[in-house]
């Protein structure tokens, strides 16, 4: 078999109808398994390689295969949007990269994604546009079609006719052609033939993907741009007075926030540090947009050396008043108890750090706009793809129980609530609370809730929610010793201690 042929239409129309069977098998069949994810996102991953001769051959898109088949390891151990959506992108930008000379920058190849994925909906028509054209063009082809189909015609009537005398006169003959009956066309067939068509439809936009060029170009960012009111004198004294002000509130917060002074007055530490983080991080997000706009590079603010000291100075700044909101959040998470939005607004505060740092290094190095864009892009990638494996729902409630007021005496009260709408992340945390010496009241709410969230977790992986992460919870909690009920939980209290009403007896 020739290499063009191996790798040409009728290959990839192969492969594609292996993959429809599998996700058939998986997904349609099997239970609508989440964790199962993974496993066709692998195949779906091979199949490209093998389709995609290219894609081998260039290294940068065999980097983004590699991180396409780490999130289908992500789906299989935990099914959640955020590995879904990076798996997409990340097979997204291997299938399209053989085709471009250089990376250019993130913003052009979002558009190059979007409009891959909206071409990908129109694929097979296209396609099937394309083979009725070049049959078109093959008059001898179809002209030889013409003249086989009569030659057919009698010897299968025939045999049709042999065939329905033989199976009135032998039963396993008759059996056999029962059993290939046709089933007749319901509601359920309906949805399976159109489950067919949208996997059909996403596996070709995988195998054959559609490229396109960029609508809009990349924002240059250099030079001097025409604002109203901003020019090299206004810039500098701005900058003068942002540095006075923020080495202020950065000099409050390093003589309070972080325990160098004793706070004036009758003023306490929670009244000072759960003020807010946030609307810091949104003035240091607007610092970072007024460089961005202001001191462009190649323009003649970002010419002056005092200019540019006074930018990075201030750059410095907003990196301390960053820290000094994570300090602020991380001391209302010790009041307050932590949370996933906390453990998401921690990172994110990270995050416009290190882009601080990069408008830095770019107004240093006379880097691009492209180049901010792409580094940008790569940190964020970076942090997602690592928050992919985490399950922050588990990593909140571990950290709530161990410094819960019941268990340590200095943290804030446990709130049984959340820990509940955590659901099944929350359930190796509640089984160590529950193990912990607790007041008999608390004892019994923990272990109702346990109890629930439990039998949640196993009914389901019982009904086509298995994933790795949720078949370890349950073989860990039965490690620790954790009973399963063997019928749903009925728990006198809910989360909050409140007793529900008794059900009326009929």
């Amino acid at each position: 078999m020739s290499a063009v042929y191996r790798h040409g239409f009728w290959f990839k129309l192969v492969l594609a109808a292996a993959l429809v069977a599998l996700a058939d098998r998986v997904f349609y069949q099997g239970g609508h398994s989440h964790g199962w994810l993974g496993l066709f996102g692998a195949a779906l991953v091979l199949a490209a390689g093998l389709a995609l001769p290219a894609l081998r051959q260039d290294r940068r898109a065999l980097a983004a295969l590699a991180v396409a088949l780490a999130m289908a390891g992500a789906m299989a151990i935990d099914a959640t949007i955020l590995p879904f959506v990076l798996f997409w992108v990340a097979l997204g930008l291997a299938i399209l990269l053989p085709g471009t000379a250089r990376f250019d920058d993130g913003w052009r190849w979002a558009q190059r994604l979007f409009a891959h994925g909206f071409k990908a909906l129109f694929g097979p028509l296209i396609d099937l546009f394309k083979l009725a054209r070049s049959h078109r063009r093959k008059p001898q082809a179809v002209a030889g079609l013409r003249r086989t189909l009569p030659a057919l015609v009698l010897p299968l009537a025939g045999s049709a006719v042999i065939l329905a005398l033989f199976a009135a006169a032998n039963p396993v003959i008759e059996q056999f052609f029962a059993s290939l009956s046709l089933p007749f066309p319901d509601d359920a067939l309906f949805e399976r033939l159109f489950f067919w068509c949208f996997v059909s439809v996403v596996v070709w936009g995988v195998l054959r993907p559609r490229r396109s060029r960029p609508f809009f170009g990349t924002f240059d960012g250099s030079g001097d741009l025409a604002l109203p009111g901003v020019s090299p004198t206004s810039v500098l004294l701005s900058l003068i007075a942002f540095n006075l002000l923020f080495a202020l509130q950065n000099a409050m917060d390093l003589a309070w926030l972080w325990g160098l002074m004793p706070l004036p007055g009758d003023m306490t530490l929670a009244d000072y540090a759960h003020r807010g983080a946030y609307p810091l991080i949104v003035t240091a997000l607007l610092a970072a947009l007024f460089v961005l706009v202001t001191l462009r590079p190649g323009s003649q603010t970002a010419a002056s050396p005092l200019v540019r000291r006074l930018v990075l100075l201030w750059i410095v700044q907003n990196v301390v008043l960053v820290a000094s909101s994570m300090l602020r959040l991380y001391d209302y998470i010790d009041a307050y108890s932590l949370t996933r939005l906390r453990i998401a607004a921690l990172a994110w505060m990270g995050l416009v750090a290190v882009g601080l740092g990069l408008i830095g290094w770019r107004l240093l190095k006379q880097k691009s706009a492209p180049w901010l864009i792409n580094a940008n892009c790569f940190a964020a990638a970076l942090l997602l793809c690592t928050y992919a494996f985490v399950d922050t729902g588990a990593v909140a409630a571990q950290w709530n129980v161990r410094h819960a007021r019941e268990v340590d005496g200095t943290g804030a009260g446990i709130d049984l609530c959340y820990l509940a709408e955590l659901g099944p992340s929350a359930l190796l945390p509640l089984i160590e609370l529950e193990s912990r010496p607790l007041d008999p009241m608390l004892q019994q709410r923990v272990k109702m809730l346990r109890e629930q969230v439990q039998y949640r977790q196993a009914q389901v992986l019982s009904e086509g929610g298995w994933t790795l992460l949720g078949e370890y919870r349950l073989t860990r909690a039965a490690a620790l010793g954790a009973v399963l009920p063997k019928a749903p939980p009925n728990p006198r209290y809910d989360c909050s201690g409140q007793p529900y009403e008794a059900a009326p007896v009929s």
